[in-house]
């Protein structure tokens, strides 16, 4: 008998553009970043905190909005994110100086941690076992084509308007999604418990400290300053969640997943990737309009190699994790990943692009194969009436990894970059290759300083990159289970689907 919704491929495309929006808006601001700092007069921190203060409210977030959309409506809660992300969107094309930015950016985020827990929690909740995978791939699809897109479109608006238009290019995504979601998509949550409210303030204390500490530590240490003050609210504050969680009828988030192997390794191995990746496109910006002088166009367009390749792995994967299941495929696709990190770290000022277009190919080819393979197999252990704070519970890790790497990687890019550039050097110019060429007012001897040590930092962040991405494949095959089905498991869930069903 049929049991799958008729309208669930009509429901994955209002998904897509749900996630879309937030891939359009990171990518594109990551391009518009050198034009925005300008215009603004933004300091390298104002310009860190634009870009980290989505991530610090997005993570702190995230478990209690999940918690929300299996309490109070998935898509009724996805669907207040979306208009929060899209009134914050066209506040920013008034902003005029960086503090308004950051506090558009932070109502993004807002809008941002009601949004994604509920994609992934009605994905995994439509879609059965067996279409799950392609759905993900497709929806990974769609992020991808979003990620080259959106830096090459948010270039031609810099290039014709101010950066301001990259905000206002969300808006339009943002007024289908809801239109389509209102239209297509049913509402669903999970069975009624108690509220969690100690939980839900514990989580998003804690996650915004620790997220706030990984963020101030390039600027003061991890325990000068505030640091040791920030962390040890982190700790506390995740330490009692945890603890309250344990031993409260009716926990929040259900910590009982990290006891499945497939949970545990995937989110943890998903976690390691990000650190890999933290920062990366933020630094071959850099490297492709400060080193070979590339417009925000011809940047954006540079990205076409790792958006082509991952929707080739994307379709590869689908077909692939049937065959031979979830843990090999990631386990291939994560090496594939660190293979490019590795060629990365060869690039130097006088390379080009040739290299860095091969590595861009590998990274989405290795993605495109491990990335929906790994959420696949993590996502299918989240039962359904916990679908939006499972899913929620591994955004969580997830973006707990991109703030780390980015500041990891953050922090040796700039520490390396100062410790490269010749000694007189001051200022800005000592700091960033952005102030360095600005500070340069023609100085070829000071460019070509500042191009050298940019990008023999760079090599030094990807090889931490490339040990994080090695990392997580071996994480992944050791503890991953894989979930081919068999022909004795497929028989037997066939025979227990009427008991189910009851």
């Amino acid at each position: 008998m049929e049991t799958r919704n008729p309208r669930r491929w009509w429901i994955l495309i209002v998904l897509c553009l749900s996630s879309l929006v937030l891939v359009v808006d990171s990518m594109a601001l990551t391009v518009a970043v050198p034009s925005m700092t300008r215009e603004i007069g933004a300091s390298a921190q104002d310009t860190q905190w634009i870009l980290d203060s989505y991530i610090l409210v997005f993570a702190g977030l995230l478990l209690a909005s999940g918690s929300l959309g299996d309490r109070f409506g998935r898509r009724k809660v996805m669907i207040i994110g979306l208009l929060l992300f899209g009134v914050a969107s066209l506040a920013a094309t008034f902003c005029t100086n960086a503090g308004e930015v950051i506090g558009v950016r932070i109502a993004m985020g807002v809008g941002g941690a009601l949004i994604m827990p509920s994609t992934l929690s009605i994905l995994i909740t439509v879609f059965d076992d067996e279409e799950r995978g392609k759905a993900m791939a497709l929806w990974s699809s769609v992020s991808m084509l979003g990620l080259v897109g959106s830096p090459v479109l948010g270039g031609i608006l810099i290039a014709h308007f101010s950066w301001h238009s990259i905000f206002f290019i969300n808006v339009p995504v943002v007024a289908l999604a809801v239109l389509a979601g209102l239209t297509l998509m049913p509402e669903s949550k999970g069975p009624w418990q108690k509220p969690d409210p100690l939980g839900a303030i514990l989580s998003a204390v804690g996650m915004t400290a620790l997220i706030w500490w990984i963020i101030d530590i390039p600027q003061h240490g991890a325990f000068g300053g505030r640091g040791a003050v920030t962390l040890a609210t982190a700790v506390l504050a995740l330490a009692g969640f945890m603890v309250w969680e344990n031993i409260t009828p009716a926990p929040m988030a259900p910590l009982v997943l990290f006891k499945h192997r497939n949970f545990s390794g995937g989110s943890l191995s998903l976690t390691l990737v990000q650190i890999g990746n933290g920062g990366l496109l933020l630094v071959l910006t850099q490297y492709l309009q400060f080193v070979l002088g590339y417009s925000p166009v011809k940047a954006g367009l540079a990205f076409v190699p790792l958006a082509v390749a991952a929707l080739v792995g994307n379709g590869f994967g689908a077909q692939l994790a049937a065959k031979i299941g979830n843990r090999l495929l990631v386990l291939v696709g994560m090496l594939v990943m660190a293979s490019s990190f590795a060629l990365l770290t060869t690039v130097s000022a006088d390379t080009g692009f040739t290299v860095p277009a091969v590595a861009l190919g590998l990274l989405g080819l290795g993605a495109g194969l491990a990335m929906p393979a790994a959420v696949g197999a993590l996502m299918g252990t989240i039962p359904p009436e916990q679908a939006g704070v499972g899913s929620a519970l591994n955004d969580t890790i997830g973006q707990a990894g991109t703030a780390l790497g980015i500041a990891i990687l953050g922090s040796l890019l700039s520490s390396g970059f100062a410790a490269r550039m010749p000694a007189t050097t001051s200022g800005e110019a000592k700091h960033s290759i952005a102030g360095a060429i600005a500070a340069a007012h023609g100085d070829n001897g000071l460019i070509h300083a500042a191009r050298e040590a940019f990008t023999s930092a760079m090599s030094t962040t990807f090889t931490v990159s490339a040990i994080g991405v090695v990392a997580a494949a071996v994480l992944a095959a050791v503890v991953m289970r894989d979930t081919k089905p068999t022909a004795t498991s497929e028989a037997a869930a066939e025979a227990e689907e009427p008991a189910l069903a009851a």
